[in-house]
């Protein structure tokens, strides 16, 4: 059995690079868990007021395809 950080650290790091991969992937999942239900509905708000700002004309739509070019020329006038 595993007792300390630094045999965990080594245990983990004896691991094929995929499982490695599949540890690390497993380790982030659960720092986010606690908070994503919250930031998931944080976002489904904004998201919902945004539809409704189009929907009132309070806001205007811009093609994906615009913005993503006018990203590009930023990027490329930047040297980027």
């Amino acid at each position: 059995m595993i007792n300390t950080f630094d045999e965990t650290i080594q245990a983990a790091l004896a691991l094929p690079p995929h499982s490695r991969a599949m540890l690390a992937e497993h380790l982030m999942k659960s720092l986010d868990a606690q908070d994503q239900a919250i930031i998931d509905a944080a976002w489904a708000e904004v998201a919902e007021q945004r539809v409704q700002e189009i929907q009132q004309g309070k806001a205007i739509a811009i093609p994906a395809s615009q913005v993503l070019q006018e990203l590009r020329n930023r990027v490329s006038s930047n040297g980027l």
